[in-house]
């Protein structure tokens, strides 16, 4: 194997883990103190606007150059695979939506919400993975698009497991199951490289979703100028990057 490719592969696994320890910092934010419902909305907000120019701009151009005109379908693909969990698992639940006790009893839900979660963190994974498989370049920009929502996961499922009248402790466990769907994600992928060509499509699908069916409809339950800026900061940056890459 190429030592450049080991080096990658290497950095996918850290930043994998880095990823992973996202969520745990969010779930700390939520079982050490209540922060303001405004500070999860600006993370929506940016990271919204950052995955949606990454998906776009990045990776469905490169699956494309990698695999041909069968990505889109991958990427269709990617998109319905969480469209397909949320909706037979957890099809109440709503990414980063205040959580209510009365509205979360049972282990039922709370299992079933965990459940659509992981894979959206497995996933998470496997584009960090298969973007680092592709050039460091698009695996840094694919991490930094997974880390902004990886705190809004952490605030949502910590949220989830307080709701249902679990401890702190499991709410923290819960974030840590969440990050190591992440890993295994990254992990997998890695030893998989072969795959690439399905593994980086089926992650672009995945990212629009969560992007575009996910977050931008919580963004938009509190419209203003300040979210609006937010988002198109979010694709802004990603622009702003790729220019000075390339100077």
């Amino acid at each position: 194997m190429p030592h450049d490719q080991v080096i990658r592969i290497v950095l996918a696994a850290g930043l994998g883990l880095v990823a992973a320890a996202g969520n745990l910092i969010g779930a700390y934010f939520v079982v050490r103190r209540e922060w303001p419902r405004s500070f999860l909305h600006d993370f929506l907000a940016l990271g919204a606007g950052y995955m949606l120019a990454v998906a776009f701009l990045d990776v469905i151009p490169e699956s494309v150059h990698i695999g041909g005109d069968s990505a889109y379908l991958l990427v269709l693909i990617g998109y319905f695979i969480v469209h397909l969990f949320e909706h037979t698992l957890a099809p109440h639940f709503h990414f980063g939506e205040e959580t209510h006790r009365e509205q979360m009893s049972g282990n039922h839900a709370r299992v079933t919400i965990l459940a659509g979660l992981l894979i959206h963190t497995f996933f998470d994974g496997v584009a960090i993975a298969a973007g680092f498989l592709v050039s460091t370049w698009l695996g840094t920009i694919v991490f930094i698009a997974v880390f902004l929502h990886k705190l809004p996961e952490g605030f949502t499922v910590a949220s989830l497991v307080l709701a249902c009248g679990k401890s702190r402790r499991n709410a923290m466990l819960a974030a840590a199951g969440l990050g190591a769907a992440t890993l295994l994600g990254a992990l997998l992928t890695s030893v998989l490289r072969g795959e690439l060509r399905y593994a980086l499509p089926l992650s672009a699908g995945v990212t629009v979703y969560v992007a575009a069916t996910d977050l931008l409809p919580e963004v938009n339950k509190e419209p203003s100028w300040r979210t609006a800026l937010l988002v198109f900061a979010g694709v802004a940056s990603l622009l702003i990057v790729q220019h000075l890459a390339h100077v």
